[in-house]
């Protein structure tokens, strides 16, 4: 039976400057995780001090079941943070930049179509009618999508940017340099990093009895009953069976660390799953202080 620790009004960290986080994914991400990264770095860290322990707790392998932009797990896999990384995807769009970049020779095609293309309006709009043939086809028109849609959004309905940042237009948010040299570094670690499009419960289902294993589970969906349903308008796969997921949590063997919106429901579900819930601070995409819950088995490392 695990303890509850209930720090409502306790905030231990102060709300991380993401500019200060190396920025490593191509996407433009509602509700991404760079915010969160030296936290991880702090929660893994505990795992890579046990390691001369009688008793070593080794982190074999680091599964992000919802990875969306990925940030978490890149930099897992960059800073050798554990063994190997395995990330999962069930968005089609989404999939297809993860499967293109992580081969060496589909992310330099990448890298090359976004440095060449000539983004504006009438190339944009033409690009968007188009159906992608190939699989590096699809993951260049997701990152046109991702860059020159309203906030990042690719859901169904999601606009094109108008005024942009500093009236720049639809090209406020295209940096063809910055983009391919992401690409490029990302193509370095493909020999570190696992992808698979798939569905997040199986992989949990099936990966759950490990000891030797580290889950980072941010569902892209919000719970029903807060009232906001972001997911909604975000994402297109915007439905999670909640109860399940935390279920599956509980049982997990190895370590865990889930990502929610502050909510009397999320609460509950701890509650009632035995996993510790903690409030934390951090920035939305409009630069607001806000809280999110960290939900895990053991939160004693945020203290």
């Amino acid at each position: 039976m695990y303890q509850l620790q209930l720090f409502e009004h306790n905030q231990p960290d102060r709300v991380v400057n993401v500019a200060s986080v190396p920025q490593r994914s191509p996407f433009r991400y509602a509700g991404g995780k760079t915010w969160l990264v030296p936290r991880v770095r702090r929660w893994l860290a505990q795992h890579t001090r046990e390691r001369a322990d009688l008793h070593p707790v080794m982190i074999s392998e680091f599964i992000e079941p919802f990875a969306g932009g990925g940030i978490v797990s890149l930099t897992v896999a960059a800073e050798q943070l554990a063994d190997h990384v395995t990330m999962v995807e069930l968005d089609e769009d989404v999939s297809a930049v993860w499967q293109t970049v992580l081969d060496p020779t589909g992310s330099e095609w990448l890298a090359q179509r976004i440095l060449t293309f000539n983004l504006n309006y009438h190339s944009v709009q033409s690009l968007l009618k188009e159906t992608p043939a190939t699989t590096q086809e699809h993951a260049f028109v997701t990152i046109v999508k991702n860059r020159t849609l309203h906030g990042g959004i690719m859901a169904p309905g999601a606009g094109l940017i108008k005024r942009g940042e500093n009236d720049k237009g639809i090209a406020s948010r295209w940096y063809p340099e910055t983009l391919a040299r992401r690409i490029r570094d990302i193509a370095k670690l493909h020999d570190r990093i696992t992808f698979i499009q798939g569905d997040g419960f199986a992989v949990l289902e099936a990966n759950a009895d490990r000891d030797d294993t580290a889950f980072f589970i941010d569902p892209p969906y919000t719970v029903k009953g807060n009232g906001k349903r972001a997911g909604k308008r975000l994402y297109r796969y915007n439905d999670v069976d909640h109860e399940r997921l935390f279920a599956l949590a509980e049982t997990i063997r190895g370590d865990c660390l889930l990502t929610y919106d502050v909510a009397d429901e999320v609460r509950t579900l701890a509650i009632r799953h035995h996993l510790n819930y903690q409030p934390v601070a951090m920035k939305n995409t409009h630069h607001a202080t806000m809280d999110e819950y960290l939900i895990g088995p053991n939160l004693a490392w945020l203290e």
